[in-house]
Order: C-alpha cells, then structure tokens, then sequence
C-alpha cells in the first residue's frame, strides 16, 4: 500500500507508467469506478501499473499532489505527471487521454 511520497516515487522509479488513483472506501463514487479503471487499463493499456492510494490512509502525500476530491487519477510516465482527472471522470473520455500519451510512450 502506498502511503508515503517515498512508496510514491519508489513506483514511479520502477515502472514506466503508473496510474495513481486517489479516493477513500467511503466514497461510493469512487468505489464504483476503481473497477471500471483497472479493467480499462488492463484491456486497452496492460503496460500502465494501476495503484490505489486511500487518502484516508495518506492525507500528506494526497496533500503532497495536491488531491483534494476523490477520486483523482494521475497518470505519471516516466517520472513526470502527464494526466490529471478529478470527481467526475468519464470513461471514455479516460480512455481517449490516456492514449495519446500511451501510443507515444510505448509504441
């Protein structure tokens, strides 16, 4: 579990691209969308590292990255932070960012 900026960036070292996902388990919002991510990512981007980080558990590193509504995404590649989605995130619209950076990260 991700809880510190030192577990933050020990991800980011060790992948090439990591989505961060931000919300608590009492956000119905967010619980109902975390699924819907993770298949996203594993069907359309299998090479993007998925992590859940409970900002209940982790209010300075939220603090940290400047998330302060839940759920927030942020997709880093390669160390830097290339997509930031907040609240009301669609998932076609996830998709559709998500690859402009993937196809030029990857492929």
């Amino acid at each position: 579990m991700i809880q510190s900026k030192e577990d933050f960036n020990k991800e980011i070292k060790a992948h090439t691209g990591v989505l961060f996902y931000f919300a608590t388990t009492s956000c119905s919002v967010g619980e109902a969308l975390e699924p819907k991510v993770r298949a996203l990512l594993k069907e359309n981007f299998p090479k993007l590292m998925f992590r859940f980080i409970d900002m209940n558990q982790a209010p300075e590193l939220s603090a940290a990255h400047q998330v302060f509504v839940e759920p927030t995404i942020l997709l880093y590649i390669e160390g830097k932070e290339y997509l930031r989605k907040s609240r009301h995130i669609g998932l076609s619209e996830l998709d559709m960012a998500i690859s402009r950076i993937y196809d030029l990260a990857f492929k």
